[in-house]
């Protein structure tokens, strides 16, 4: 251990090193002997040339902002002399955009195959509420199913989920807010990790359930009941006509039992959440190796957290396979400028303390990295917050950076696994859909070992390849599909992590 490299250039062009551990002021390290003028922790950079006051800092050849004082050879470069500064970027609209080579092997997992011709890797029964107002009526359904015994009789079913929020009421019924609630809720209910529904309101919400059913079957197997808390008499009467209804989509959702699929039925939602300096150097780009081999067997991952892309976005307007869905892109980073200002925002509030604990100093430096997860696929669509996915390939979903919020997006939008890469350590859980958590770092991933699916932190400790950590993600993520749990499954998480986007006022 002691002949290996204690900092990483990760680019030629590059003035600054990442510390591959806590080192020491005075150390002497590199190929070009920089002494540390200070301690400098594990995934924190190092000026490996001296820095003038408003000159770029380069990390992966990309500016990550400008230095805001004379910056030393050897000095630590963070809050104390790193800061946003002016960026431009050239859009270069689908000039990158290559499309990967097919894969020759036919790999298949073992789902649930829905009446709608989606393909679900859970099969749970849901209770889905419209409003806040039915959120601990369908707790109690819940609970007084699992206390009844009522899935003794169903062991195809793998549980019971109740999905409560604290919106559906108090809000306009015609605003862009109320439009990104009923996709979610939609989404959800024609999810295909679930088996069946049952639809709960109270009655006089804004979010009115006779508004998401309109009329028309929203499963395809029929596999939905609905009610409102004031029509049926009230709490009690409620979940006595809820269990009886429960039971009978049970019936159904129990008919189903797993079968071969294609890899092409996966859809991979992908997501970082308290990130750090090893984030864009390990976990992130050998999830974008997985993301490859998942798009090259014909599926569909999602990059989303439009706040945390910025900066890095003409990354992927160049690999989009048209300028139109280039530009869908930048409009969404348009409208995040002018949602941030207009609320007193800024898009540079982020890396959270966290983030800069863990090394991160700028935005820019975050979604250089955050992108990585994307790997080199062309960018096939641009989709809003739960708009239902219909194309293949690596696609983007506008999202904020908030995790469970972004998630919820990505799940309603059709996305039947979660793969989430983080450096800090993040415990959470997206049931109906199982979610894969993997550690940037090797100390993270032992201390939290109970939380963590795959160690990233092995590409810088003992020299694994991205493309060995992508393949075994890849090999992972066919596994889960095919039944395997997850840590986050085994843990019991998924009961507070569904969050809809809340856009507009609350009145």
């Amino acid at each position: 251990m002691a002949d290996k490299p204690r900092i990483l250039t990760l680019h030629p062009q590059d003035n600054v090193a990442i510390a591959l551990a806590d080192l020491p002021a005075g150390e002497v390290c590199g190929p070009a002997g920089t002494t540390l003028l200070q301690s400098v922790g594990q995934g924190h950079k190092i000026a490996v040339a001296p820095i003038r006051a408003g000159q770029n800092v380069l990390r992966y050849g990309q500016i990550i902002g400008q230095a805001t004082r004379d910056i030393a050879l050897g000095e630590h470069v963070h809050v104390q002399n790193l800061g946003m500064g002016e960026h431009t970027r050239d859009y270069a609209y689908a000039s990158e955009a290559r499309p990967l080579e097919p894969a020759t092997d036919k790999r298949t997992f073992d789902g649930y195959h829905r009446a709608d011709g989606r393909v679900g890797t859970r099969n749970y029964l849901g209770i889905l509420t419209s409003v806040n107002c039915s959120g601990s009526v369908a707790k109690f359904i819940a609970e007084a199913a699992e206390k009844s015994g009522l899935l003794d009789d169903f062991p195809n079913i793998d549980g019971i989920v109740p999905i409560t929020h604290g919106t559906g009421c108090g809000m306009s019924g015609e605003n862009e807010g109320y439009a990104t609630l009923f996709r979610t809720l939609a989404g959800y209910a024609q999810h295909p990790n679930f088996g069946g529904i049952l639809l709960i309101g109270l009655g006089c919400e804004v979010m009115q359930v006779s508004a998401l059913v309109g009329g028309r079957p929203i499963r395809a197997d029929g596999a939905l009941r609905y009610m409102t808390i004031q029509h049926e008499g009230g709490t009690r009467k409620t979940i006595a006509k809820g269990l009886e209804e429960l039971r009978g989509i049970a019936e159904m959702a129990n008919t189903a039992t797993r079968k071969p699929a294609p890899v092409s039925e996966l859809m991979v939602g992908m997501q970082c959440g308290g990130s750090d300096g090893y984030s864009g150097i390990t976990a992130n780009p050998a999830l974008g190796v997985a993301s490859d081999l998942v798009v090259r067997h014909g599926g569909t991952t999602i990059l989303s957290e439009t706040s945390e892309i910025y900066g890095a976005e003409h990354l992927l307007t160049r690999r989009a396979i048209s300028a139109e869905v280039g530009e869908k892109l930048i409009d969404r980073v348009r409208w995040w400028e002018d949602y941030t200002a207009r609320n007193l925002g800024e898009m540079d509030n982020n890396p959270s303390p966290g983030n800069k604990r863990g090394g991160l100093t700028t935005i820019l430096e975050k979604s250089l990295g955050a992108v990585a997860k994307s790997g080199s696929a062309p960018l096939s669509e641009v989709y809003l917050f739960a708009e239902k996915i219909d194309k293949k390939g690596f696609v983007f979903m506008d999202s904020p950076g908030f995790d469970p919020c972004s998630v919820t997006g990505q799940i309603a939008s059709g996305a039947n696994l979660i793969v989430f890469t983080t450096g800090r350590g993040s415990v959470s859980g997206y049931m109906p859909t199982p979610g894969i958590k993997v550690a940037t770092n090797s100390e993270m991933y032992r201390r939290m070992a109970d939380d963590m699916d795959v160690n990233c932190g092995d590409i810088i400790n003992e020299g694994a390849s991205l493309e060995d950590k992508g393949r075994e993600m890849f090999e992972l993520f066919i596994r889960v599909a095919s039944g395997e749990q997850t840590k986050s499954e085994q843990l019991g998480f998924g009961g507070v992590e569904f969050v809809p986007w809340q856009i507009g006022a609350v009145m």
